[in-house]
């Protein structure tokens, strides 16, 4: 059982940025990919970015490339997701997500194991 926690959130205005950051603990920690899904009230539940526990490649939904950075400590017991110029379609409660996906499914909901609690973001001015 991997066990993951959250923090960072909160209220920023348009343009801004904030950190994200997610602890993991429990068996099995640094053996997972490890990643960030975000979900807007109403909608579903979508990717946002993974970064994979052999040799740390990333991946990005298209609608925060070059805006977002996901990043993991060495011991890949904590991941961070730096957000910048953000904007109000950002605005949704973010979910870090632990799991052994194969590359295919690397942005599937489903393929993860593991989930966090959620921290709120929230872009408005």
């Amino acid at each position: 059982q991997v066990q993951l926690v959250e923090s960072g959130g909160g209220l920023v205005q348009p343009g801004g940025s904030l950190r994200l950051s997610c602890a993991a603990s429990g068996d099995g920690t640094g053996t997972y990919d490890m990643g960030w899904f975000r979900q807007a009230p109403g909608k579903e539940r979508e990717f946002v970015a993974v970064i994979r526990r052999s040799g740390g490649r990333t991946y990005y939904a298209d609608s925060v490339k070059d805006r977002f950075s996901i990043s993991k400590d060495k011991a890949f017991s904590t991941i961070n997701l730096q957000m910048n110029n953000l904007k109000p379609e950002d605005t949704a409660v973010y979910y870090c997500a632990a799991g052994r996906p194969i590359l295919s499914s690397i942005r599937t909901v489903t393929a993860y194991n593991y989930w966090g609690q959620g921290t709120q973001v929230t872009v408005s001015s």
